[in-house]
């Protein structure tokens, strides 16, 4: 039997015997990345989310390293996804504030326009990321569609705003950036779409009772096709499962064209719109965008996927096939790893003064002890070679907000039965924490032999 195969059959005997089954592959509240993004403008800078902060490249992929949650403010409430814009700050919507990093992840500020309201979802203009749009969904508050034009600097409402509107997610059209879509409710439940033609000065609104499904709840629009502006993709929950919607007409309808039974997490198409890609919390999805997708072999667990040229990247299990990200060239048949978690090399470069730089190196050697990474591959931490960014007048990052104090909680996203969710720790910590050991034990032994 070869090693790779002894690795995964002592991987399976051990979620066996520690009875985590489903569990196990819905990670068993182990570390994981969750979401991918680039810089924009330089594909050498990666960002990725994930249940333990987030990790940043700025060498093309060579070495990864760490940013502390408690560094970026963030809270409870995490990330989904973020934007790199091309001048260097990040900018994130985590379901309460709206996050922004104006030195490439070393400070880290939540906007002061949002401290009233919950920031749900986040999208920017296809060539021109000055131009931001977010939605807000904090109950009892007004809720809609607000604009920036100067990357996130300041903020102002559009004329889609109202009491008892409950928005989360917002899609600009890549084939006519005037297009927006923008998916929610409204105080009767009913699901809503909306869409504006002319960059969010006037609406349309459609409401969508699915009447084929039962109970459908949570509509949101994913994503617009590159090619036609009227072609767009949404998804929605009922019964324990997600259905990819389509619609050709602009959202006035919409059809099922795919079934998962999984906790979808997001999904990309390809420059034609001919192809669509799915990421669930445990498998792959890949097929034609008018549907059925045929689930692939890899990767599996937090299944993110980002498109960029013809180039697929992906989340994976580094504790169920060694890598976190990997890309792939032939569309998803077969993926490249970029990194596992147990090759982050230490916390991010900032220079002194900043949150990364005062808080997290203190907090590394216990991470690192959990994924199996070198302690301090480069020496104790100290100043980094170059200037990764001043504070300037950020200051350090706000209180980001907690349940308690902002009203009614959103609901999560479903979660299938006995699946823990992403990054979960509910139930016996003790069949995860020693899941977690023998893992990491089984990483080591690996890289010995090697």
């Amino acid at each position: 039997m070869t090693t790779r195969h002894m690795r995964r059959w002592s991987l399976f005997v051990t979620l066996w015997v520690l009875g985590v089954g489903g569990t196990a592959r819905a990670h068993a509240g182990l570390p994981e990345t969750s979401n991918v993004t680039l810089r924009r403008g330089h594909p050498e800078d990666f960002f990725l989310g994930a249940t333990f902060g987030a990790v940043i490249s700025r060498d093309s992929g060579k070495t990864f390293r760490w940013i502390c949650p408690t560094a970026m403010g963030y809270g409870g409430w995490s990330p989904n996804a973020y934007l790199w814009r091309e001048a260097g700050d990040i900018v994130a919507a985590t379901g309460s504030a709206l996050l922004r990093s104006p030195d490439g992840g070393c400070v880290w500020n939540t906007h002061p326009y949002f401290k009233e309201t919950w920031v749900a979802g986040l999208a920017a203009h296809p060539t021109d990321d000055r131009i931001l749009y977010v939605v807000t969904s904090r109950h009892g508050r007004p809720n809609g569609v607000y604009r920036s034009y100067d990357g996130g600097e300041t903020w102002a409402p559009s004329p889609l705003m109202r009491l008892g509107l409950v928005l989360n997610a917002v899609r600009v059209s890549p084939a006519n950036p005037q297009r927006l879509y923008v998916s929610g409710k409204n105080a009767e439940n009913q699901l809503l779409l909306f869409r504006s033609d002319d960059a969010g000065e006037t609406w349309t609104e459609v409401a969508h009772p699915l009447p084929e499904l039962m109970l459908p709840y949570d509509l949101l629009v994913e994503t617009a096709d590159p090619t036609s502006p009227d072609v767009l993709w949404a998804r929605v929950s009922a019964q324990g499962a997600t259905y990819l919607l389509r619609s050709d007409d602009a959202g006035q309808t919409l059809n099922i064209v795919s079934t998962i039974n999984d906790v979808f997490i997001n999904m990309e198409l390809s420059a034609d719109g001919k192809t669509a890609w799915v990421g669930t919390l445990n498998h792959f999805f890949r097929g034609p965008s008018t549907g059925p997708l045929q689930m692939l072999s890899l990767p599996t667990g937090n299944a993110c996927v980002l498109r960029d040229g013809q180039t697929l990247y992906g989340c994976g299990s580094t504790w169920l096939h060694d890598w976190a990200l990997a890309r792939s060239t032939d569309e998803g048949d077969t993926w490249q790893p970029l990194f596992g978690l147990y090759e982050i090399q230490g916390t991010h470069h900032c220079p002194k003064g900043t949150p990364v730089r005062d808080l997290c190196p203190s907090q590394w050697p216990q991470l690192a002890e959990q994924l199996g990474a070198p302690l301090y591959p480069e020496g104790p931490p100290g100043e980094p070679d170059e200037d990764a960014g001043t504070p300037g007048d950020a200051g350090t990052p706000e209180d980001a907000g907690t349940p308690e104090d902002a009203g009614s909680t959103p609901k999560p996203l479903p979660t299938p039965k006995g699946s823990g969710g992403c990054g979960a720790m509910g139930g016996n910590m003790v069949p995860v924490l020693l899941l977690l050991s023998t893992l990491t034990l089984l990483r080591r032994g690996r890289r010995r032999q090697n």
